[in-house]
Order: C-alpha cells, then structure tokens, then sequence
C-alpha cells in the first residue's frame, strides 16, 4: 500500500479562531507552506472553530490578515471544521458499525467514582467502561449515550515522528476516547483525524504540545483502516530566558510585529530559523527557503526568540529589497500602524530617497525617522540642536552659500563642489558646513547626506528651507 510519502504533498495549518495568530501559530502555518511549495504539493487552511463560545469571526479574519501579511498563501478555499460536524458524526457511528467503537451509558457520577476507586489502589486512573463488551440488547433504551472508542488494552502504541523519533506509550494509559457526545455532536480529536484524511493531508507538522494528541488520533486512523500521515511535531519557542514565551517577553502576536515595522520578507526569514537549520545559512531569500526547507533540519529543542537577530536580519533585508517593493511594503506598514498613508508628491520623494533611507535602517520606523525631510512640510519647527547649530557663523556661511547654490547645476557633483569652495574659503572642513546645512534642510541634526536631500526635495524646496532657517530665532 502506498505511503503518505509516495503521494503528493498535502499539508495544513488548522488554527483555532479563538484571538490573534500567535507568532508560534505563524512559524507552524510558514513551516508547512514552506515544506509544500518546495515539492510542489498542496498548502490547505482549517479554521477549528468547533469551540462556539470562543470562536469569533473576527479572531478568523485576524487570521487571515495576519497570513496574508506574512504572504502564505494557500490553496483552495479555507475549511470550516464546525461546519463538517455531520461528517464527523457519520465516521463515529462507522465506527460503530465496525466493531471499533461502542455506546457508553455511564453517567458522569459513575465515571468519577470509578477513577477515585483507582486512585485510592494506586492505579492510573483510566476509566473502564462496563458498556465495552455489553451486550447490546441490555442496552438501556431511550437513555443517553456517548460513543467510545476501543483502545487496545495490551502492549504499546508507536508514534514515528519525523522530528521527535519514535515515541511510545503503554496502551494500558490510553483510555477508550469519547468520539461522539451524548448531544451528538463530535469532539474534537475526532474531527481533525477525520479532516485531514478528507482533505488528503499527508504530513501534519503541527507544535510538540499535539504530540500527545497523536496517540489517540493514530487509534482513529487504525480503526477506520485509513492511511496515517507523516507526523512532524517542532518544538515550541520560548522566550530569551528560556520560558514559555508569553506577553511579558514583548510581542508574541504576529499584527504586533506587523506594527513594530519588520518587513514581511524578513519576518518569514527569522520565523525559518527558530527551530529549523540549514548549514550556518542566516540571512536566505525565499526561494532558498524553499529549496531548502526539510524536516531532517528541524531541531528537537526549543527554540528561543531573539529580537537582535530579528532586527539584524530586517535591516539586510531592508537593505537588499528593491526599491520600489520596499515603497510598497512601507506603505502597507503605515496602514497597519495606523498612520497616514504617504501622498503621491512624497511617495516619489521616498522612491528617490530610498538608496539613502534604507542604509542602515533595521526597521520601517527607522527608515521614516531618516525621511523626516520628506515628510515635514513649511514651516519646519527646528529641534534644539538644530537650532544651536546655526550660529551667528553658521548663518553668516548659509548666507553667503545659497545664492551660489541658487544657480548651480542642480547635480551631486556640482553641489558637492560648491559647498567644499564655500567651506574651503573660510578654512573649514565640508563636515563644518553640513552639519548647519543639514539643520536648515531637515530642521534636525541626524540626516541623510545633505546632498541626497537637495537632491530628492529639489532645488526650489532647499532654496525655500534655507531662506526659512536663515530668520530662525537663535537657539536659547
């Protein structure tokens, strides 16, 4: 019989939709994207939103959103599990039908005082139905019921896992799992084995907190005689200490990092790298990931977060993206933040700008902090610093400077030899006169080249701004 890794590659992310997608949740949705796309299988998305009270339409579009931002994309339409609970119910009773599952009339009293019973022995409390082997025509009729699962009760069940090894259990530990309630409606151990088999999934890469899980649902795929997927469970990430991470770590929701300015690229970068290897390689495109991502690289240890690293790969990332898909990638950002979109006029002026902005910016607010002389509009209202920096000298020099500017060639070459002769001619070095130079233009003392301002503002805004700057008020 043909195996999960004879078929096509199918694989899944199945969040719950029960609050934000967690940063964990992103690098589970990004680690089967990446092992589908790079064997030309299939990426489906689930939504477990059987939980009815938790599950939120708007925790789903987070989702969603959140994906989207990441730029996973998947294939077909997203799958609502609470909506296949007829399907569910029908394997249940399949179950039945084979002999590999039972009705259970044992009301909660009952099962309780039996598990006290085994505590009180010193035995592990797995509850033994009387109704396994009953006779059905002792049934009570019209009483409820729910439907239970035959464990085997000798020997032990092997999980092979493609990350964890071979893991085993005493099937004397395994209890025989609820299936179906006394409502009728299925649980949820049920549904997943049930959706992914429908849904053809061949590996479930999922976080090592299912890993329990998949003793039971193993026992749903041996009775339904169905073919059981490669399993694949990944460590989960902590914090930089070590524990569990949480929100006293920083951002642990993916819109936050989202907001905080790290580029999406960078972001499905880094997630890669928590947890997974490939040789020392740091800093790889997609399509690297894609070549290379497999479950031989992926870690049994947990992995830790490291917002350093996270920065220093976003700021090589900022600095090798092209141009015009860093302007779009910020604009989205500023969407995202809430702030207001660039206008046309300063989307040009950014797009000029850029080989100057992303140089050394790890993040987008980095690199608008840098755009501050694009973004300000007349009249500046100048820092302190740049106000002391234009002192009656200074001034003096910005006077004496700007009308040659004025009717200069308006390129690098011809502005760069005219402030040096200006400078020159009162023995300064060129540093001297940027530094008021770079007040007048951008009202701060941190810049881009004075240069690369005049440059992406134009010659009429930086004949404009040196007039200003020359009746400021002098510094305190």
């Amino acid at each position: 019989m043909p195996g999960p890794a004879d078929r096509p590659v199918v694989t899944r992310f199945a969040p719950s939709p029960t609050g934000y997608l967690h940063i964990g949740g992103a690098r589970t949705a990004l680690f089967n994207w990446l092992y589908a796309r790079g064997r030309g299988g299939r990426f489906l998305l689930r939504i477990e939103d059987t939980d009815r009270e938790r599950s939120t339409p708007e925790a789903t579009a987070a989702i969603l959103q959140g994906l989207q931002w990441l730029g996973l994309d998947w294939d077909g339409a997203a799958i609502s599990q609470f909506e296949r609970a007829p399907r569910h119910a029908d394997v249940a009773h399949e179950m039945l039908a084979r002999g590999k599952a039972y009705k259970c009339f044992s009301t909660p009293e009952q099962i309780n005082a039996f598990r006290e019973t085994e505590k009180a022995a010193g035995r592990y409390p797995v509850f033994l139905s009387p109704w396994r082997d009953a006779d059905p025509a002792i049934h009570p009729e019209g009483a409820p019921y729910v439907i239970r699962m035959k464990a085997p009760r000798v020997g032990e069940t092997v999980v092979r896992d493609a990350v964890q090894g071979d893991v085993r259990v005493k099937n004397e530990n395994l209890d025989d799992m609820i299936v179906l309630r006394s409502d009728g409606t299925p649980v949820y151990m049920l549904a997943v084995v049930v959706d992914d088999h429908d849904m053809g999934v061949t590996h479930v890469i999922r976080g090592d907190d299912h890993l329990n899980n998949a003793f039971r649902q193993q026992m749903v795929y041996d009775a339904m005689e169905w073919e059981i997927p490669v399993w694949a469970h990944i460590p989960l990430i902590h914090g930089p200490d070590g524990k569990k991470l949480s929100k006293r770590h920083g951002a642990v929701g993916l819109h936050e990092y989202a907001t905080l300015g790290y580029p999406a690229q960078a972001m499905r970068n880094y997630l890669s790298r928590l947890g997974w290897a490939h040789g020392d390689a740091e800093f790889f495109s997609d399509a690297q990931a894609i070549e290379w991502f497999d479950l031989a690289g992926i870690g049994r240890a947990p992995a830790r977060l490291d917002f350093k690293k996270l920065e220093n790969l976003s700021g090589q990332h900022i600095a090798s993206m092209d141009d015009a898909a860093l302007l779009h990638e910020l604009q989205a950002y500023l969407q995202a933040a809430g702030r207001p979109p660039l206008t046309d006029p300063q989307a040009d002026m950014m797009l000029r700008a850029m080989p100057a902005l992303k140089e050394r910016s790890k993040t987008f607010p980095e690199l608008l902090d840098k755009a501050t002389f694009i973004l300000v509009a007349r009249p500046l209202s100048p820092e302190p610093k740049a106000l002391a920096a234009l002192d009656p000298v200074s001034r003096g020099i910005l006077s004496e400077l700007t009308p040659r500017l004025q009717t200069a060639t308006w390129s690098r070459e011809t502005l760069e030899a005219v402030v040096a002769e200006t400078a020159a001619t009162h023995g300064l070095g060129l540093g001297k006169i940027a530094a008021p130079l770079r007040a007048a233009l951008a009202g701060r003392t941190v810049t881009p080249s004075v240069f690369d301002m005049m440059l992406v503002i134009g010659r009429d805004e930086s004949m404009a701004r040196l007039a200003e700057a020359a009746v400021w008020p002098a510094s305190a």
